[in-house]
């Protein structure tokens, strides 16, 4: 978790850290600052030191944003790179929608929304269209994994 706050006094960065933030900073602060900062979050969280990540024959740049398939680059527009980036997290492990949509839009959505599909679908004729292998896989009322399906 990261705290944006006014509050600079070095007591109130202490309480805010003692409260369980990874993260503390103070307005105003530069955009640039802001978004490394909640990249080696996400590394952090997720045990990643290194920005990319290799699942079968593609490769995600996560400081970069670019991936490429085959060594072929693949253009997503930002929805499919965030949504690719989430499973590729994830790699190995069954996604839920639910969970998808909580961290694309922060906020639970309906069950009838078929955005997740919309993207997934896209996501699927994009890198398809360059790998040789099925990289997303749908496990009925479970969710997605990315990666190699389990036996």
């Amino acid at each position: 978790m990261l705290i944006l706050t006014a509050r600079d006094a070095v007591s109130d960065v202490i309480r805010g850290l003692e409260a369980g933030s990874d993260d503390y900073m103070v307005k105003p602060f530069d955009m640039r600052e802001l978004i490394a900062r909640r990249r080696a979050l996400v590394r952090r969280s997720y045990n990643r030191s290194v920005p990319v990540i290799q699942i079968a024959d593609m490769s995600i740049d996560t400081s970069s944003h670019q991936v490429t398939v085959c060594g072929k680059s693949v253009r997503l527009s930002a929805m499919e790179y965030r949504l690719l980036e989430y499973l590729a997290m994830r790699a190995g492990e069954v996604v839920s929608k639910t969970d998808i949509m909580e961290h694309m839009y922060n906020f639970c959505s309906e069950n009838f929304s078929n955005v997740v599909e919309v993207y997934i679908c896209s996501l699927r004729r994009k890198l398809g269209s360059v790998s040789k292998s099925k990289l997303i896989h749908t496990f009925r009322s479970q969710g997605y994994l990315l990666g190699e399906a389990p036996a």
